[in-house]
């Protein structure tokens, strides 16, 4: 039965975004689950134009030359609200109401040691012992995950927070959150072998592999449909 108590209603499928955190212990996967699936996305595609290069080398590409994968973005927003668990006593959603869920999705964007890495880089800071020597951060892995038809590595580029209503605390307690993210293609993950790495280019190809055998299987569909009414 499906949770709305309808035994033939559909069950979905929760989208997420999984942060692959390679962390003292291991990959430790940082899930981010949608509270409701967003109702409407946009994905975009932008191939490379060979008719925006210099005019000087115009000549020197054809145009039907597409030299890297096109530039591939997703954006649509997500709606949080602290209602249910309010009513069902949560102690999380009473006090810091949707709070939470927006601060795992800003997590996101920072960089990270890991869980425990952070913790342990913080605890060492807080003793004023800042470690070893700086490196460059680097922000962590994280894939979108909306349904089984698309996993795929991305790197967020944008997040935007409108908080509607408040807890006496102010604590937010409705907010909707609007995303942009870019897919990372496999050709960025070919400096470095990790297991993270490793885990989205298989995603990422995952992706790709079906979307290939579903565009196949719409060109026989497509000829069948045109059987009939075309003299073949």
């Amino acid at each position: 039965m499906s949770p709305d108590g309808y035994p033939r209603s559909p069950r979905l499928f929760p989208g997420a975004f999984v942060q692959l955190l390679e962390d003292i212990v291991g990959l430790v996967p940082n899930i981010v689950a949608f509270q409701y699936n967003p109702e409407t996305v946009t994905r975009s595609l932008q191939p490379w134009n060979p008719f925006e290069v210099d005019q000087a080398d115009r000549g020197a590409q054809a145009p039907t030359v597409q030299p890297y994968a096109p530039e591939e973005t997703f954006s649509f927003t997500l709606d949080y609200h602290a209602a249910d668990g309010m009513e069902a006593g949560n102690p999380l959603a009473t006090g810091f109401g949707v709070l939470p869920q927006i601060s795992a999705l800003r997590k996101l964007t920072q960089p990270s040691e890991g869980l425990l890495g952070d913790l342990v880089a913080s605890a060492k800071a807080l003793a004023g012992n800042p470690g070893a020597a700086a490196t460059r951060p680097t922000v962590p892995i994280t894939l979108l995950i909306l349904g089984p038809g698309l996993i795929t590595p991305v790197r967020l580029t944008s997040i935007s927070v409108e908080q509607k209503q408040f807890n006496p605390l102010l604590y937010p307690i409705h907010a909707t959150v609007a995303l942009e993210m870019t897919v990372l293609t496999p050709d960025v993950f070919k400096c470095r072998h990790t297991v993270a790495n490793d885990a989205a280019i298989a995603c990422y190809n995952f992706t790709r592999t079906q979307e290939d055998a579903l565009a196949l299987a719409n060109i026989a569909n497509s000829v069948l449909g045109l059987a009939g009414p075309l003299p073949l």
